[in-house]
């Protein structure tokens, strides 16, 4: 490939990125009281919202669909086609219908209204003519028009593909702030992969406990606090008083400082060297909320107590990172 065709291809993309990036201030700029109205629409929805869409529509009404879904406004995608077909007894009374077409006179879209309209069913439509059947037939449209498609034909569905699907997130988005759903409420809606790991997982999930939590006593010797080190493998060790609770760590850190200083590591207490209190974190505590704690401080791990500062357990940020929480 030549310089002239590299060149050829960029410049193809940026024509449809300056395009599609148009169309969608052109949709910003043309949001009203009908957003709006479509917004407290689904707010205050029953049952389901249903999207449908034929084609690239559908293709793109599955994802709004999907991010409704997951963002707490319960949703789902049903094929128009196979509506037409049967399917259509998935709608229900105190449902909302999110037709998507461009046209506004797709058949499949459009033969379903009679049937959701005998229903009660209410209909948001997104498309580019007001004045088309889906426009007539809905309580609330919302213009998803773009002055010209990117494809250099502009024929195949591009900008109005795009500004379909922002205007998907702009919904959910605008639902999501209005119930106040939080990160805890996403969590709970993605329980798996990295999203779940990071916003569900707590420390106590993790962390170490029992007899490999490295734990000495205030009056052992900085020798002992480095086999303890040594033998549990977190760098750090806790270090506890006559009653069971931690009085501070000993750590990497305080082991290089009284190096430096040329302290024999027999004689001397690890309780003349150790770090006073320390930072720590509690098991109920979410995981990522301690690898914050332990960024902010620059520490590689933490202990974990009770509240009578009795220790329970120990993590580092290897375990961190293997649970996939960094």
């Amino acid at each position: 490939m030549n310089k002239a065709e590299k060149n050829d291809y960029i410049a193809s993309a940026k024509r449809v990125i300056e395009i599609e990036t148009r169309a969608i201030a052109d949709l910003s700029e043309r949001l009203n009281e009908d957003f709006a109205a479509a917004c407290d629409m689904l707010f205050q929805c029953e049952g389901k919202v249903v999207v449908s869409g034929m084609g690239k529509s559908g293709h793109v009404g599955n994802k709004i669909a999907a991010t409704l879904a997951s963002t707490g406004t319960p949703a789902f995608f049903m094929h128009p086609g196979e509506a037409n077909h049967g399917d259509l007894g998935m709608l229900s009374k105190g449902d909302v219908l999110l037709a998507i077409s461009n046209s506004g006179e797709t058949s499949e879209i459009v033969n379903l209204l009679p049937v959701v309209k005998r229903l009660g069913i209410s209909v948001v439509a997104m498309t580019n003519s007001v004045d088309s059947s889906l426009g007539q037939h809905a309580d609330v449209v919302l213009d998803i028009s773009v002055e010209q498609e990117a494809c250099s034909l502009g024929l195949a569905p591009t900008s109005s593909t795009t500004a379909t699907l922002v205007m998907g997130d702009a919904l959910a988005v605008a639902l999501l702030d209005k119930k106040g759903f939080t990160s805890d409420d996403f969590a709970l809606s993605h329980p798996g992969g990295s999203l779940g790991r990071k916003l569900l997982l707590k420390v106590g999930d993790i962390m170490l406990s029992g007899d490999d939590v490295p734990l000495i006593s205030v009056n052992a010797t900085v020798a002992e606090a480095l086999l303890e080190i040594s033998k549990k493998g977190l760098g750090m060790t806790g270090i506890i008083d006559n009653n069971g609770a931690l009085e501070g760590v000993f750590t990497d850190g305080d082991l290089r400082r009284i190096l430096d200083a040329r302290i024999d590591l027999h004689s001397a207490s690890v309780s003349d060297v150790m770090t006073h209190g320390g930072k720590t974190t509690f098991a109920e505590q979410l995981a990522v909320e301690a690898l914050n704690l332990m960024e902010n401080h620059k520490i590689s791990a933490l202990m974990v107590i009770d509240e009578n500062r009795h220790p329970v357990g120990a993590f580092n940020m290897h375990m961190l990172l293997k649970a996939g929480v960094l």
